[in-house]
């Protein structure tokens, strides 16, 4: 397994964080609701933020994802917490491919209008300039193309014929393999090949035995392909670039210093953002909102011991949170309660969704959802009405942290707020907003941050008409959520009987809480 360290061995420079003022003993939903505050959630966006303007990104694997642990861990530290620092290894990729046209100038997006090639044999990395040359494609393109229309597009040699030395071959999807299209379009002198959908969705992964390719190839959608074959002559420059190798990440833990360890409550938020980006609202604030929760609870004594993680490498897989999991002693494995999931929780589109723990919409299969789910659910729509906000079902699809702790009976439950999908006419009369745009227009995309750099204008201005919006965060979502998240914590740090009828825990003063003991968790 991977190591558990001390939180201060990770921290390069705790003094330059400011002091965390002392916080009084809030130990009641409403005396927590009431001490974090917006403005102490959005102090540590702000941090997010500065991170990710200084190396980029906050991703695992990369330096703005250690110097966010270093942030988490430095705010616990002064806080008066004991964190730990678990490091694992993971698969790290990194693509920098990119599919650029001059004129007209356009930049499509790698990973949805287009993919790298993958053929196990080699992947050729590289960057060509040239004049796009349809071959053999689909006369005239059109948009309703049906699937196979593509025929046998450059599966021939002939299809060739006459092929400027240096182009770039646009080929179609159909009749031979992929990797017999891109090995003629190189045989015909061809710079890098692109290979269009043939009128279908989506995106595939190139395969096939493609030994002796040395030119790059790319795969594009149907849209992409009939756009280039349209504009006839423009240059075009393909770059394949990528990396993949293990590196390391870290999950941070940090528990209040008395509760029942035998009857553990845990809340969790994924501190990673995707590569190239912020992630300020996927998922800083769920991380913000439950550093801030932990802060403010941190003289509280509740009879349950309370768990606070912030995992990494959510967005390569849930990775953190499994390799916990995986890696918990079986005692500490049973004497988990319930877990609480925070991602995506202040979605400039929102609305406020809450884990669907009783299947009410039917969309979870038998038996996928723990006993005591459904009364995590009925929590958090108690805190709702008691504020007077309008809920709704959220899939539980165990798409997010929690899924690996459901997938051993932990019962688990949480809020969201939305991603790529669309608002509906009918969510926009209750929460106000844009129907038919996303509830988060940029969703794992660069302007997921707190400026508002790269935003959609014309829908953001929109929104605005609605909303306050401080860059891609719904300051009005992420107030509510905070408070949300709080009173769900306190809650169940008090009392756990409506989930596992532990209806009088006892309450361990300090024991279970030096360092080395909670390293003893962390082994299997």
């Amino acid at each position: 397994m991977g190591a558990v360290i001390a939180a201060g061995a990770l921290v390069a420079a705790v003094g330059s964080v400011s002091p965390t003022a002392a916080a009084p003993n809030n130990n009641s939903v409403a005396k927590l609701t009431k001490a974090v505050t917006l403005e102490g959630v959005v102090d540590h966006l702000e941090a997010f933020q500065a991170i990710a303007d200084e190396y980029g990104d906050r991703a695992a694997g990369r330096d703005g994802y250690k110097a966010s642990v270093d942030y988490v861990v430095a705010e616990l530290r002064a806080a008066g917490y004991t964190p730990v620092v678990q490091e694992f290894e993971f698969p790290y990729f990194e693509e920098n491919s990119e599919l650029v046209r001059d004129d007209p100038a356009t930049s499509w997006v790698d990973g949805r209008d287009f993919l790298r090639a993958q053929f196990p044999t080699g992947v050729p990395e590289g960057t060509a300039t040239g004049v796009v040359v349809p071959v053999d494609f689909a006369d005239p393109p059109v948009p309703d193309m049906p699937a196979g229309a593509g025929g046998t597009s450059g599966c021939t040699a002939d299809d060739f014929a006459g092929f400027p030395e240096g182009a770039i071959a646009l080929v179609q999807r159909g009749g031979c393999g992929f990797a017999v299209k891109a090995l003629n379009a190189q045989a015909a002198g061809a710079s890098a090949v692109i290979v269009a959908n043939d009128g279908r969705t989506g995106l595939v992964g190139m395969i096939g035995d493609a030994a002796g390719l040395e030119i790059p190839a790319i795969f594009v959608t149907t849209q992409v392909g009939l756009d280039l074959a349209s504009t006839p002559d423009a240059t075009v420059t393909v770059t394949v670039d990528f990396a993949a190798e293990t590196r390391v990440t870290w999950n941070v833990l940090a528990e209040t210093a008395t509760g029942n360890d035998a009857n553990t409550v845990m809340a969790g938020a994924h501190l990673d953002s995707v590569q190239d980006g912020a992630g300020i609202n996927d998922n800083g604030s769920g991380s913000a909102a439950l550093l801030e929760t932990a802060i403010q609870m941190s003289k509280v004594k509740p009879n349950n011991t309370v768990r606070f993680a912030w995992w990494g490498a959510e967005e390569e897989g849930l990775l953190g949170s499994e390799y916990y999991v995986e890696n918990l002693a079986d005692t500490a494995l049973d004497d988990i309660a319930l877990y609480l999931n925070f991602d995506m929780i202040a979605s400039p589109n929102y609305f406020f969704g809450v884990y669907d723990g009783d299947n009410s919409g039917g969309t979870a299969p038998a038996g996928f959802i723990p006993a005591g789910s459904a009364q995590i659910e009925d929590v958090f729509e108690r805190y709702y009405t008691s504020i007077g906000q309008p809920y709704q079902d959220s899939e539980f699809s165990g798409r997010s942290d929690y899924g690996p702790f459901i997938a051993v009976g932990i019962p688990a439950g949480g809020l969201f707020t939305g991603a790529e999908g669309e608002k509906t006419a009918a969510e926009a009369a209750l929460y106000g907003g844009v129907p038919g745009a996303s509830y988060d227009p940029c969703y794992h995309q660069p302007c997921d941050n707190l400026t508002g750099a790269g935003q959609d204008a014309e829908l953001y201005a929109a929104l605005e008409e609605d909303y306050d919006l401080v860059g891609n965060v719904n300051a009005f979502a992420l107030d509510v959520n905070s408070d949300a998240v709080a009173a769900s914590i306190i809650t169940f740090a008090f009392d756990t009987s409506t989930v596992n009828d532990v209806s009088a825990p006892g309450r361990s003063h300090g024991a279970g809480k030096s360092l080395d003991a909670m390293k003893n968790k962390l082994t299997r």
